[in-house]
């Protein structure tokens, strides 16, 4: 078992916890679908593929935690660059600027996993797929409608978040990282069949939603070898409570993700100029900064 390590969770912990929610909306040319969307595509891939959770945990938390700085210039993009032997170091590089926000004890088996890269994409079963094509429900309460933002996050998205989240979250509750971050991977498998209608539908449901939720998730876990299937379930079984240090992380990370997803949208719609020119530097020194500046002047932007 892991020592818990201080301080655990804090304030402190959001701007990063932020940063890496936002793999939900990194996207670039070379495939479909966000960075979270398709880390969960492959982490699955991997699994059914006959490997050891153990190394697919920490490999899809090692290339989601880089990518946060490098976004989509995974090993397998820096190679496709040419930049070679160099690629490793870039990698390392990254995971430097963000390891005093990672506990101390896994530091090694996540710059382990660098290396490696993210698993490869290959077959998955059909949940996969449906969970990447289902919306999540956005904001809803019981007799009040749904609020909605857009664009929406899906269900591969968010499983993916609380996953990684989780792995993090696990050194603070002396958890084992493995079966956090297949929980937080496998949790919503009954929204693969079961379109997500959120809080109101799940109280309209009433004594109904504990069979739609079993008779979906079963639906899901046919999909899986016998043996993953056992191992999903062993990491699933605790989390309807808080009374393992797994639980607690997953708990962390699920709580957490649905909160700063929709702060996400709140953060934006505060966003001034004054940041992303002043702050940010959008308009960023160089040869022509100068008179940049002077047309954002004459334009009345600055």
């Amino acid at each position: 078992m892991i020592a818990a390590e201080a301080p655990g969770l804090t304030p402190a912990a959001l701007p990063f916890l932020r940063e890496l929610g936002d793999l939900k909306r990194v996207r670039s040319a070379a495939a479909s679908g966000s960075i979270a969307e398709r880390l969960f595509a492959a982490g699955w891939a991997a699994l059914v593929r006959g490997d050891d959770p153990a190394e697919v945990t920490m490999r899809v938390t090692a290339a989601a935690l880089v990518s946060a700085r490098l976004g989509d210039l995974d090993l397998a993009a820096m190679n496709a660059l040419g930049i070679g032997d160099q690629a490793i170091a870039v990698l390392e590089r990254a995971f430097d600027e963000i390891a005093d926000q990672v506990a101390p004890s896994l530091h090694a088996r996540l710059r382990a996993a660098l290396p490696l890269g993210r698993p490869a994409l290959g077959d998955t079963p059909a949940f996969v797929g449906k969970l990447a094509r289902q919306p999540r429900a956005g904001v809803t309460c019981p007799g009040q409608p749904r609020i909605m933002l857009q664009p929406p996050e899906n269900h591969a998205e968010h499983c993916l978040m609380v996953a990684v989240y989780g792995v993090l979250a696990s050194a603070w509750h002396g958890a084992d990282p493995v079966p956090v971050f297949l929980a937080g991977m496998a949790h919503h498998f009954h929204n693969a069949d079961m379109p997500d209608s959120g809080y109101s539908g799940e109280m309209l449901l009433g004594d109904a939603l504990d069979t739609a939720i079993a008779h979906a998730r079963a639906a899901s876990m046919v999909e899986l070898a016998p043996d993953l299937a056992r191992v999903i379930g062993d990491a699933l079984a605790p989390i309807g409570g808080d009374e393992t240090p797994e639980a607690r992380a997953f708990h962390v990370a699920d709580v957490l993700d649905r909160v700063l997803e929709i702060e996400q949208h709140t953060r934006a719609a505060r966003l001034t100029m004054q940041v992303v020119l002043g702050d940010y530097g959008l308009v960023h020194d160089g040869p022509v900064k100068a008179f940049h500046d002077r047309i954002l002047l004459d334009a009345g932007l600055m």
